[in-house]
């Protein structure tokens, strides 16, 4: 069960940022020694990469519109990356445990993705960019944070991460019906027509 409740937790911090969860799984068994996490993540190359690739999010994340492209570009990164974590944390199960695993963390990472992409989108129309960098590093305090918690205390870093997938989708279809009202008021304007 505590390995499913971290592949939940993972999955949920992969759909926000994939590269920061790798790191800090790897870093965990590397330096940690934890038993959970299989060693492939501590390799040394794949630590290098993740760093990489985390370094080039934490700079687009930060960029008003280019968060949105690289949202765009990780739709499929994210999920896929959350899938193979949960296959990755279910070790040497049978294989359905491995097909759990594989469905739980890719259908997290996917929901949670979903939520933080249609939620920087919102951020988008605001006129300054303090937001959007408020926002990006908020993101990634709570994945670090529910990761690392989840390496010592998986289900109640599950619980934290579940009511974090929750808050996100409502928020995803309150902004999504405010932008239909707002859509709908647009269309009904009457056209300013020239005078004279």
């Amino acid at each position: 069960m505590d390995a499913l409740a971290l592949t939940f937790s993972s999955g949920w911090a992969s759909g926000v940022n994939a590269y920061l969860v790798v790191l800090v799984l790897g870093l965990a068994d590397r330096f940690g020694g934890s038993e959970a996490i299989p060693d492939v993540l501590g390799r040394w190359d794949v630590l290098a990469l993740a760093t990489f690739l985390y370094a080039m999010e934490f700079v687009a994340d930060k960029i008003p519109y280019v968060d949105s492209t690289w949202d765009a570009v990780s739709t499929a990164i994210r999920p896929t990356a959350g899938a193979v974590i949960g296959v990755l944390l279910a070790g040497e199960a049978d294989s359905l445990e491995q097909a759990v695993g594989g469905v739980v963390g890719g259908g997290t990472a996917l929901l949670s993705h979903l939520a933080k992409a249609g939620g920087r989108l919102a951020l988008n129309s605001s006129p300054e960019p303090v937001t959007n960098v408020a926002a990006s590093l908020a993101e990634d305090a709570a994945v670090l944070a529910v990761v690392w918690f989840s390496l010592e205390h998986p289900r109640a870093a599950a619980a934290v991460a579940g009511v974090l997938l929750l808050v996100g989708l409502v928020m995803l279809v309150v902004l999504g019906r405010l932008v239909r009202r707002g859509w709908r008021r647009w269309k009904r304007r009457e056209p300013v027509r020239p005078v004279g």
